[in-house]
């Protein structure tokens, strides 16, 4: 799942960056617009890493993957809130959806290890 919404996420930054910008309440730019594409691209190589960890590695490399994103999901949350442009609508559905994955991330890990050690 997470690797379907940073997928769609990195083709709207590459696509339409305008559109992101302007409802993160940004000036928009070419130098922004060319930064919210070079985003994308990333997001794009961390949702192709999401999606082949999940379906190639081990259990304890997806638990390792699993570890990683909760603390990149919460990041992206906090990062969304401190936005210099100030806080409208989209940003705080923006960083809820990044503490919602995060927290996902942790129930996982948590029931995991549970289930672990009995």
């Amino acid at each position: 799942m997470g690797a379907l919404v940073f997928g769609v996420s990195s083709f709207v930054l590459i696509a339409v960056p305008r559109i992101f910008t302007d409802l993160l309440g940004i000036a928009g730019s070419s130098e922004m617009d060319w930064s919210m594409q070079l985003t994308g691209v990333t997001v794009l190589t961390l949702a192709g890493v999401m999606f082949v960890g999940a379906q190639s590695a081990s259990d304890r490399g997806v638990l390792w993957l699993a570890r990683v994103m909760m603390l990149g999901a919460f990041g992206l949350g906090v990062a969304t809130l401190l936005i210099p442009s100030g806080v409208n609508w989209f940003v705080i559905l923006y960083a809820l959806i990044g503490f919602a994955f995060s927290g996902a991330y942790g129930l996982f890990l948590t029931r995991t290890t549970r289930q672990e050690l009995t």
